[in-house]
């Protein structure tokens, strides 16, 4: 066992010493070590209800032959840091829970680990970590919030920014957002539509790395705890036939995860986050693979902010491995990829039928016959921006208008409050990217404004800053390379002409070569925002966004 370089022998009496000071027994000693990685805090609404989860998987370990031992793993609440410098602090945490998880897991040489995440950066975070200790790994989330009700209507958090925007255009009363600030957040569990928390969960599912409902079973059902009693029994079997992360989470077990992105319709975070993944076991994640995937992968799921259905009904239609069996249909997937379970893909995925049409659209009457996620390319974005194209309304596919440019996330909010943005503008919002932020923020406020004053079908924002997975409409981000490195966005001016083509992923700015070179040669860098502190380091090491943002030693 790898834990008997703390629990055997001579030398490692003073090793036993201190687990004699934890209080556990010489039986306790002789089993496997299990790490169980828990995020529980009390700041996180999808984190509140962990200490369960956490609890349940030790009694899973336990009855499997394992001796649990619970370890900690941080987690933001990006609705809650949303909107302010809190949110230079949420894309960072991937790395730094990914690294700290790794510290954890080798400092203490465990067996076997679970992981117990359930939002935005804590769930790749924890599948980098994974990919790099390469023990016996299970996931088990702690599953998504069901949605709120208002006037008769299933409502989200997306739902909740939009009010905001709508009461700044004078169509709500604060009467009415104060009913949706009480009611679209019923219950705890990582919110209700399919955000960036919800797409990890489920794409996990995908990879292979967590039991089938992991990513649907909604927080407050009691089959979310028993789903964490055989996670932790899974973990032993795992254990026992030395299944590892790495046998797992393979090339086309990524490719699997992105197919399934494009069904399920997922947030533009996953072009991030799988890229991340793929970085830790080897695999040259190239953004412009989304494209040739979704080519031929129907969306099939149309899921909040994308449409009016939400976790619950996609856990109740058959959830991930209902669209996995339709995507099996056309042969889309890997099937013969390993799992958790022990089985593969092609195993697991058998007769897992689609409980619910209107949920799940069979693969002969998709939404679309491509996938939900576009990669656009042009002169400002050389590397590729990322665009939903499943939450883009039809008019605006194809968009042309003048710029309206704003160096930060605040003047372009203050901006479209104050009714500066009108019908035809492409907003720009620079200066935001992994650099520059530093730390990529997420345009929601803005996004949620512009749909709020109503201008959703005819207001177009890019930016290399991100978007979370509540935004709407064509709101296309991670446009590479950012201002901060000299990036043609950078040299934007206001009143140039964007030319938005999603269907041709093609985003191009309409100013001559010549005038882009000169406007070029007169650009300089800016001081950095931060200079102190785990910002300032990261922004030293941290890589562009189509690369996944991930962090790189710098080059002398």
């Amino acid at each position: 066992m790898r834990s008997d370089q703390v629990t055997k022998g001579m030398q490692q009496a003073p090793h036993r010493s201190l687990f004699n000071a934890l209080g556990y027994t010489k039986e306790e000693l002789e089993r496997p070590l299990v790490g169980v990685v828990s995020s529980y805090n009390e700041i996180v609404p999808g984190h509140m209800n962990l200490d369960k989860i956490t609890e349940a998987v030790k009694m899973g370990v336990a009855m499997a032959g394992g001796t649990p031992i619970m370890v900690p793993a941080i987690a933001v609440c990006d609705g809650i840091a949303m909107g302010h410098v809190g949110m230079k602090y949420s894309l960072v945490t991937r790395d730094l829970i990914a690294d700290s998880t790794e510290a954890l897991a080798m400092a203490h040489q465990f067996d076997a680990l679970v992981m117990i995440p359930n939002c935005d950066k804590n769930v790749p975070g924890l599948l980098m970590a994974a990919a790099r200790v390469n023990v016996p790994t299970v996931f088990v989330s702690g599953g998504p919030m069901l949605a709120g009700h208002v006037k008769g209507q299933k409502r989200s958090l997306s739902s909740m920014f939009e009010a905001v925007g709508s009461y700044a255009a004078g169509t709500m009363t604060e009467e009415d957002v104060c009913e949706f600030e009480n009611k679209v957040c019923p219950t705890c569990g990582s919110c209700s539509g399919m955000y960036t928390a919800n797409s990890m969960n489920c794409l996990t599912e995908a990879l292979g790395m967590g039991l089938q409902g992991n990513g649907t079973i909604p927080a407050v059902y009691s089959e979310r705890i028993k789903l964490a009693k055989h996670a932790g029994m899974k973990v032993m079997e795992m254990y026992e036939k030395n299944i590892r992360p790495r046998d797992i989470i393979t090339e086309d077990a990524i490719l699997n995860a992105l197919t399934v992105d494009m069904a399920l319709g997922c947030s533009t975070n996953s072009m991030l986050h799988l890229p991340a993944i793929a970085h830790e076991i080897g695999m040259d994640f190239e953004i412009d693979f989304a494209n040739g995937i979704s080519a031929k992968t129907p969306n099939l799921c149309h899921l909040a902010p994308a449409g009016p259905t939400y976790m619950e009904d996609l856990n109740e239609a058959g959830g991930v491995y209902a669209v996995m069996n339709e995507l099996n249909k056309k042969g889309l997937l890997h099937t013969d990829c390993m799992t958790v379970t022990g089985k593969t893909v092609g195993e697991n995925i058998e007769g897992c039928i689609n409980q619910n049409p209107e949920v799940i659209r069979p693969i002969e009457r998709p939404y679309s016959e491509t996938g939900g996620i576009a990669v656009l390319k042009g002169n400002i974005a050389p590397d590729g921006s990322v665009v939903k194209r499943s939450a883009v309304v039809p008019e605006m596919l194809v968009h042309e208008g003048p710029a309206r440019v704003f160096d930060c996330e605040e003047d372009a909010i203050e901006a479209i409050k104050g009714g500066k943005i009108v019908a035809g503008d492409v907003v720009v919002i620079r200066y935001e990217g992994p650099k520059g932020g530093p730390g990529m923020r997420e345009m929601l406020n803005p996004t949620s404004a512009i749909a709020g004053m109503g201008l959703g079908s005819s207001v177009a924002l890019i930016t290399d800053g991100r978007f979370s997975g509540a935004s709407r409409g064509a709101s296309i981000g991670h446009v590479s390379p950012e201002a901060a490195v000299g990036g043609p966005i950078a040299l934007v001016e206001e009143g140039d002409i964007i030319k938005i083509n999603i269907p041709e992923l093609s985003m191009q700015l309409d100013v001559s070569e010549e005038e882009l070179a000169a406007r070029k040669a007169k650009w300089q860098p800016r001081e950095p925002k931060v200079t102190t502190g785990y910002l300032s380091r990261y922004a030293a090491m941290v890589t562009s966004g189509n690369r996944g943002a991930v962090l790189e030693v710098p080059k002398n």
